[in-house]
């Protein structure tokens, strides 16, 4: 299986390209920029990867999927470029800068018998996959509050468009896995923090009323010097906290891959392992092992017509539609119902 990328910004260089050129089973097309920079890199990354001026160019030289990773601005016109030439296409997220944007590709997508994927690679964290353990094995007992963050102190990316804002771009990890976890949302509570306007936001805290009774409360910050746990997850039988991001980020950005590390990719040292807690009692609970290349195992299944697609984008919709009601509640100040 071919499968070419779109895009060698960070996310693409970083996020993509390495989980691509260790897949089994598939190579690592082709990269679409125009930048002589970006070619530049690709070149010393992966001297056999050809570089390509447009998405048109490198499908017509033969791919069987399509990754698009370039800020959110110009991936809308891709995604539909795409679809329309008839290759599966996974869009990295945040999917839309909306929820009627984001129904309106994948209606294009179902129009034209396109598969249409998002790169929701945090679905495979970690502790993340160690929190879905744990709840699905009862440990936790009934779930009644779960927190979910991703806090940095970054302030060169504060107003950066690219991502849409920090509620778009990280928001969207956070309530995607909400969501998978914990089912629809009913009501919505949000808090914005920005610099200068109200169009790119560098901060945010998200109030999640479930359906299913369980309340969710996420925060995401690109200022925060002093982060809180990445997960406290609250259940009738004890208390699930662990510290710190999931260690693929920091390995990618090394210049490490699951090729480079075998299996060692994902693994986190018990150091970093989160804890169990009720009352009393105190334990360490190993963490389960990363494997963002999940993701894209899963990918070649489905366009073989073989499994699942891994992240639909309809889930992709649902998440839109609360990070719009997040967008407004922030903005008017009110509760907002789904």
């Amino acid at each position: 299986m071919k499968i070419g990328l779109i895009g060698y910004g960070k996310g693409g260089r970083f996020f993509h390209a390495p989980l691509l050129a260790s897949l089994r089973g598939a190579s690592f097309a082709g990269v679409v920029t125009r930048s002589p920079e970006r070619r530049q890199d690709l070149q010393k990354d992966y001297p056999k990867v050809p570089a390509f001026d447009s998405l048109a160019y490198m499908v017509a030289a033969g791919v069987d999927a399509v990754v698009i990773s370039t800020p959110l601005a110009s991936r809308r016109a891709l995604i539909l470029e795409a679809i329309e030439l008839g290759v599966p296409v996974v869009s990295d997220k945040p999917f839309a800068p909306d929820a009627q944007d984001a129904q309106e590709l994948v209606d294009a997508a179902e129009r034209r018998g396109v598969l249409l994927g998002v790169y929701q690679n945090r679905r495979w964290d970690s502790d993340f996959l160690t929190v879905r353990k744990l709840i699905d094995q009862g440990v936790l007992g009934q779930i009644t509050r779960f927190e979910s963050r991703v806090e940095r102190y970054s302030p060169s990316s504060v107003g950066k468009e690219s991502g849409g804002g920090i509620l778009r771009d990280l928001g969207s990890h956070l309530v995607d896995q909400a969501l998978l976890l914990f089912g629809p949302v009913k009501r919505v509570y949000a808090e914005l923090e920005f610099a200068t306007s109200e169009k790119v936001d560098h901060g945010f805290f998200v109030s999640l009323i479930h359906a299913s009774g369980v309340t969710s409360h996420l925060w995401g910050s690109c200022l925060q010097n002093a982060q809180g746990p990445r997960f406290r997850v609250n259940g009738s039988q004890g208390c699930y906290t662990v510290d710190g991001l999931d260690g693929q980020e920091a390995a990618a950005l090394a210049g490490l891959s699951p090729k480079s590390e075998g299996e060692r990719w994902g693994v986190e040292e018990h150091r970093r392992w989160g804890w169990f807690e009720q009352g009393e009692h105190r334990e360490r609970v190993p963490s389960e092992r990363g494997c963002w290349t999940e993701f894209y195992r899963q990918l070649q299944e489905a366009v073989m017509n073989q499994g699942r697609n891994p992240v639909d984008a309809r889930e992709a919709v649902a998440s839109a539609k609360v990070l719009d009601a997040a967008r407004t509640s922030a903005l008017q100040g009110r509760v907002v119902v789904l």
